[in-house]
């Protein structure tokens, strides 16, 4: 950012907080507040706004006023989120454990560097604490927990507890199906590392070629072999991350068990408790029922009756007071009691969900870091791919045609002499017109010598004329 951009920043900036209350300013959700924000005081921290530095006190104020404000994990969200940025611009933002990723972050492979895009989110214990302050990573704050919502009127119900196990269980369920998909997913880039590497070993691939494309091709089928090697540890990684959630899987389900078996025994004890209670309030009002009873047959009896049978009367009223007064004793003791029980399950319950809550946070964190993993190795991956097939790309740019044409006419050329022209010749004008010209004739070859040279003998004649033609005399 230059000087003039930051002028322009600072001038939005200025503007858009000079617009607000203080009050109004606390209340702002995160997606309220421009995301550039941090990045504009980085910038002026590094430097490279020179003298802006004071033009930055007045919005560097206006945050630290901002901060005590509850903003999302406790208080200065804003403060913790980006260091101690906001008291004297001198770190960089640290991101939040639970802000949603951001399609349009940074570039970054969680624990390799690779430049995959993302951003590295935070670990399970962290995004465990922002998880249980924010829900799903949204921007506002998340005031649904499970304390406070999975209560019944029916004291002897679980229904809100069933209810929790339940979603409990799908989410150990949905990590078993992911765990299961990585295995799979393993398998079919195994397969298909193999695959690509036995293609490259055995399939012939342009293997008569010659010179500079020839060179292009075995880069080509060295890259494809290296392909299939990176799906091969590609297959192996997925593994390891697969083992990594069951072992997570499992160490949850260790954790809950023993909050299940101490939940289950609290619940058999306050539902005997209630039982017993219940029983000793039927007998309370029954014994009450017998006293009325008893009183109203006094009062009815009292001038009817003889003296012998008013101390009958007398004697069972007694004896209904008495058992009146034990049952009353003893209803009390057990309601007494199922309060205990009923404080005990309750704190129980509260802590139950407390857990659950929490182990939730953590499986929902490392569910969507698992998969943002997963993702990430993916990416890197077909980076990784796209670096290979670079190199095949070189390879070709230095494949000359001139250079292998040049190398196969001079390793394979058989002359430089075309055969000459067949011409027509027709027969009878060859006949009249043309003389065909006598070969000369040939030499005999033989082992005599010379014949000698004949010589007429004397008085004879050399020639001898008949009818115009010579005969010479031997």
């Amino acid at each position: 950012m230059g000087i003039c951009g930051t002028w322009v920043g600072l001038a939005v900036l200025s503007k858009w907080l000079d617009s607000m209350t203080l009050e109004g300013f606390c209340n702002l959700s995160d997606s309220m507040i421009p995301r550039n924000l941090p990045e504009v005081f980085l910038k002026l921290r590094a430097g490279r706004a020179g003298s802006l530095g004071a033009a930055v006190q007045p919005l560097a104020e206006l945050l630290r006023r901002r901060s005590p404000c509850p903003w999302g994990h406790g208080p200065a969200r804003l403060a913790s989120s980006h260091g101690a940025l906001l008291p004297s611009l001198p770190s960089p933002p640290v991101p939040p454990a639970c802000r949603s990723p951001s399609r349009s972050s940074t570039r970054g492979h969680p624990g390799a560097g690779a430049p995959v895009r993302g951003r590295r989110l935070g670990g399970a214990g962290r995004a465990g604490q922002g998880a249980a302050e924010r829900g799903g990573g949204g921007s506002r704050m998340r005031e649904a927990r499970f304390r406070d919502n999975f209560w019944s009127t029916d004291l002897t119900s679980t229904v809100g507890y069933d209810s929790i196990i339940q979603h409990l269980n799908d989410g150990r369920k949905n990590c078993k199906e992911f765990e299961d998909f990585l295995k799979e997913r393993a398998i079919i880039e195994e397969k298909y590392g193999k695959e690509l590497i036995n293609l490259s070993k055995k399939k012939p691939c342009g293997q008569t070629e010659l010179n500079t494309l020839k060179r292009s091709l075995d880069v080509f089928k060295q890259q494809i072999d290296n392909v299939g090697q990176g799906h091969i540890q590609l297959a192996q990684t997925l593994r390891e991350e697969a083992k990594k959630m069951e072992d997570f899987r499992e160490k949850q389900k260790l954790h809950r068990k023993k909050i299940e078996l101490i939940m289950e025994a609290i619940h058999k004890n306050r539902n005997l408790q209630y039982k017993k209670t219940m029983e000793a309030k039927r007998l309370y009002e029954q014994r009450c029922r017998d006293k009325d009873e008893a009183e109203q047959a006094v009062h009815r009896n009292a001038n009817l009756v003889t003296q012998k049978q008013q101390e009958k009367l007398f004697l069972k009223l007694a004896q209904t007071k008495s058992a009146l007064e034990d049952t009353d004793r003893s209803y009390q003791q057990s309601v007494t009691t199922m309060e205990k029980i009923r404080d005990e399950w309750q704190n129980e319950h509260i802590k139950a969900c407390e857990f659950f809550e929490t182990q939730e946070c953590e499986r929902i964190n490392y569910f969507r870091n698992a998969l943002w993993l997963h993702v990430n190795q993916l990416s890197l991956g077909c980076v990784q791919n796209d670096e290979k097939y670079e190199e095949i790309r070189k390879s070709l740019e230095m494949c000359s045609i001139e250079k292998d044409v040049d190398f196969f006419v001079n390793l394979r050329k058989t002359g430089s002499l075309a055969p000459a022209p067949v011409v027509y010749e027709n027969y009878y004008n060859a006949q009249r017109n043309v003389t065909p010209a006598r070969s000369p004739a040939p030499v005999p070859i033989s082992r005599r010598g010379p014949l000698p040279t004949p010589t007429s003998a004397p008085g004879e004649p050399d020639y001898a004329t008949v009818d115009g033609y010579s005969l010479v005399h031997f």
